[in-house]
């Protein structure tokens, strides 16, 4: 019987520039500082991208660091099975699951969503991102976005009423979801819940702190209510019942696609509906996303767009939908 060659691992930080200012509640960046995870037997090579998020302690040293820590792991045999239990649901296990589902894919001369069971992919609507900003700033933003058919509006600051009003004058046929970022509060729900419902807003992501969302228990929302960084992994989920009427799965919170992949066929059992999200990264980060999105009732894996420059052999963007990877990006 022939051996499977051992694997060697890399793991690289990159840098790419935004195209402008990306900002939310949180703050503003101009960058995307991205870890690049590569595994190789010496003649195929797969790929992983992640994005560390400091609003989970994580950075682009730290996770970088945690990969090549596994160098030893390798050398024993580590398979993507065994990378759930050596590394916990986060950037860095995104990045090497990625990876292996990519190099497994190439090796076995079969795309990924065939290894993982499922139909073959197929182009989704995704949102594109409105940075927070004025009210008048993000008016002439939707101003210039307003044929796409999916908007998703940062907010999370005082005087959120104003800005969502601002927009939907902007893009007055686009479908549009809010995304809070824990910008809100329990003294500021209800108004600003209600000033989105007037603008005709499907889904809002995340309006309160994750660790004070127990004010949403008996909550009436007139718009379903999506829960982000209330939930990482399948053992989040059962914390959000009662609050939330939805979940974002990304894979960067998760820990790779194998995670979020079982994560989404407990959140439908559960009663949730599912949105495929994204830190901003490139094509390689929402490749894998890709397979999530299928079963997603709302999308949002715009980050490539938000870029001033994406990979080569990235995602096809045309209008307001995103195509499926090809081998030479991943899977």
């Amino acid at each position: 019987m022939n051996q499977v060659p051992a694997l060697s691992l890399t793991a690289e930080i990159e840098h790419w520039p935004i195209a402008g200012t990306f900002t939310i509640s949180r703050g503003a960046k101009t960058e995307a500082a991205v870890v690049v995870a590569t595994v190789s037997d010496g003649s195929v090579t797969g790929h992983g991208e992640c994005v560390p998020y400091a609003r989970y302690g994580e950075s682009v040293d730290s996770v970088a660091g945690a990969l090549r820590n596994l160098t030893p792991h390798f050398a024993a045999g580590l398979t993507r099975d065994g990378l759930q239990q050596v590394l916990p649901p986060g950037a860095a296990r995104n990045a090497l699951d990625c990876a292996l589902w990519d190099i497994e894919a190439k090796r076995r001369g079969q795309p990924a969503h065939i290894l993982a069971g499922l139909p073959a992919p197929t182009e989704r609507i995704t949102c594109y991102t409105i940075s927070l900003d004025t009210p008048a700033a993000m008016q002439a933003a939707a101003e210039r976005v307003a044929a796409r058919k999916l908007l998703k509006v940062k907010l999370g600051r005082d005087g959120d009423p104003a800005r969502i009003a601002a927009v939907r004058r902007g893009a007055p046929h686009a479908e549009l979801v809010v995304d809070a970022n824990e910008g809100w509060d329990a003294e500021t729900l209800a108004a600003n819940i209600a000033a989105c419902a007037d603008a005709g807003v499907t889904l809002i992501e995340q309006p309160l702190p994750a660790d004070r969302d127990d004010a949403l228990i008996g909550f009436r929302s007139p718009v379903l209510i999506c829960a982000d960084e209330s939930a990482h992994a399948r053992p989040s989920l059962a914390a959000l019942n009662g609050k939330y009427g939805a979940v974002n799965i990304k894979l960067d919170k998760t820990g790779g696609l194998t995670e979020a992949l079982a994560m989404a066929a407990d959140a439908r059992h559960a009663g949730l509906r599912i949105m495929a999200g994204c830190m901003v990264g490139t094509s390689l980060a929402m490749a894998p996303a890709m397979l999530i999105a299928q079963q997603a009732d709302v999308v949002d894996l715009d980050g490539p767009l938000l870029l001033a420059r994406d990979r080569a052999h990235g995602l096809t963007y045309r209008d307001s939908t995103v195509g499926v990877p090809t081998p030479a990006l991943w899977g």
